[in-house]
């Protein structure tokens, strides 16, 4: 998450910014945050009502890019163990608490809440 934090921050490339110890999951998961990226913002953006995702701050579309590929694409990080949606929800809640300003853990939980009532809708 960070790293995807920096890469819209700073216009490097996630190579650049990945600790070389990373972990494949994490790669895998940063990467395909990234390939995913304009599908998970559009995702954001619906439900972000009255606000377009350029508005959002950058740490907090990162920690909902990943919550939302967690619960979207389950497969697009290797795991041994998927991560259930609403742990990816309890996830990012918990980050946004710790990082990000105090509106922030209700903005994210109120979006990716509604992401995920919108996928067990259309399943």
């Amino acid at each position: 998450m960070f790293a995807l934090y920096q890469a819209e921050v700073t216009h490097r490339e996630l190579d650049a910014l990945l600790r070389p110890g990373a972990s494949t999951f994490t790669r895998a998961l940063a990467y395909a945050a990234q390939d995913y990226e304009e599908d998970l913002d559009g995702l954001i953006e619906r439900h972000a009502k009255g606000w377009s995702v350029d508005r959002i701050s950058p740490l907090e579309k990162a920690i909902m890019r990943v919550a939302l590929l967690e619960i979207l694409h389950p497969d697009a990080a290797p795991s041994d163990t998927p991560i259930p949606p609403e742990g990816a929800i309890s996830e990012a809640v918990e980050t946004a608490k710790t990082f990000c300003g105090a509106e922030a853990p209700g903005f994210v939980n109120g979006i990716l809440a509604a992401a995920l009532r919108e996928r067990v809708a259309s399943s």
